[in-house]
């Protein structure tokens, strides 16, 4: 294995860290509200206050990657990241917990668009879909084992349980991390000293750039503002357990690991703007699937297709994010990862008011209607703007 695929592989390790952390109290908002007497939809606000901090975190961590070396900034993050999972593990009331679960985002918001942005200074873009499909392994096995793992010690030990997990987790990553200190190379700053404007500047005076902001602010909200409350709907629907509730959802893995499987051809076959629109459609039908179904094992079938279509959308969004300004990688794709996270922090905001006024299908509702409609949106900004690019290299 060369270097850079062996630091690929590390990063994914890393990636698994951050998107566990993501979703492991998913499975234990029912247990939440309970123990804290909070609403239903109040106890999903610990999804909300990590992806807040996330997106905000990302105006601060593109800079200092772009600066001083992404690898280095998002080694010393995962670290980092240790501390609010504990905090979590040991809150004594609910406001605690939304502390160390905004701790928590904030920390862990550098590993993976520094990573995504060291990939892209060292692998081109004809090998990067296929290089960030094996990356996107981490993310994947990541949400799964997340829900799992929170579902898990839900039933077995509690929620606070799932929090120590990670603190332990999180220092076994840095230290992976901090071994290959000395085997990865860093793309010199093209900024003289810490500046946080003008690489900002750079990304948001680019049009295209606020094309694909746009797309994955309302992708975050849109999707995983419904999926932070699936398994607590199959809870209520179906009567069926914690863990049996993050197991299903968590099959949203299988979905994402198909697309894995078969991005090379996929993107070959349909091409890029073709896949975004597809995507949108089958996310809609695996939420049709969970209104619909008449028993909790066709959630089984539903969370596969919600993992399938986003990765179709996804993957191409990602893609696209790390090309938006090479010259400010880490920032260019810090910005995306912050309004994927914001996106999701409203999404999550709106949803559990949603959720109290209207229940729980409302919100699934929700995103049956606006996901293709996105997709449709994007891929056809895809296509005219693959086409305005070929014309200008032609010219």
């Amino acid at each position: 294995m060369n270097p850079t695929s062996r630091v690929v592989v590390i990063l994914a390790i890393a990636a698994f860290a951050s998107t566990s952390a993501f979703r492991v109290l998913d499975p234990a908002i029912p247990q939440l509200a309970e123990e804290f007497n909070v609403t239903t939809g109040r106890a999903g606000d610990g999804v909300m206050w990590f992806a807040l901090a996330y997106g905000i975190a990302q105006f601060f961590y593109g800079p200092l990657g772009d600066r001083f070396g992404k690898f280095r900034v998002l080694t010393l993050a995962t670290v980092a990241s240790a501390a609010g999972s504990l905090v979590v593990a040991l809150a004594p009331t609910f406001e605690m917990v939304l502390f160390g679960r905004f701790l928590s985002g904030a920390t862990g918001a550098a590993i993976i668009p520094l990573a995504l942005a060291w990939i892209g200074d060292h692998v081109p873009y004809e090998q990067r879909q296929a290089t960030l499909s094996r990356f996107i392994l981490g993310n994947i096995i990541g949400i799964t084992s997340g829900l799992w793992i929170g579902g898990f010690f839900a039933d077995v030990t509690g929620w606070r349980g799932a929090a120590l997990f990670l603190v332990g987790l999180y220092l076994v990553v840095g230290a992976l991390l901090y071994s290959q200190r000395k085997h990865v190379d860093e793309v010199p700053s093209a900024f003289a000293k810490i500046d946080f404007f003008q690489p900002l500047a750079e990304v948001f005076r680019t049009k295209w750039a606020w094309v694909i902001l746009t797309a994955v602010m309302f992708e975050g909200a849109l999707v995983f503002g419904s999926v932070a409350y699936v398994p607590a709907y199959l809870q209520y629907t179906y009567d069926i357990s914690p863990t049996r509730a993050g197991v299903v959802t968590s099959l949203f893995a299988a979905g994402a690991l198909t697309y894995v499987a078969s991005a090379k051809w996929l993107i070959g076959s349909l091409g890029e703007f073709r896949m975004a629109m597809t995507g949108g459609a089958v996310l809609a039908v695996s939420y049709i699937i969970y209104l619909f179904g008449p028993t909790w094992q066709w959630a089984l079938l539903a969370g596969a297709l919600c993992g399938l279509g986003y990765y179709f959308l996804h993957a191409v969004l990602q893609a696209r994010a790390t090309q938006m300004v090479e010259h400010a990688r880490a920032t260019a794709v810090s910005m995306f990862a912050c309004f994927m996270f914001v996106g999701q922090a409203v999404g999550i905001v709106l949803g559990s008011m949603l959720v109290d006024a209207f229940g729980l299908r409302a919100l699934l509702w929700v995103s049956v209607v606006a996901l293709p409609l996105l997709g449709i949106w994007f891929g056809l900004k895809l296509r005219q703007y693959m086409s305005q690019t070929q014309l200008r290299s032609q010219s």
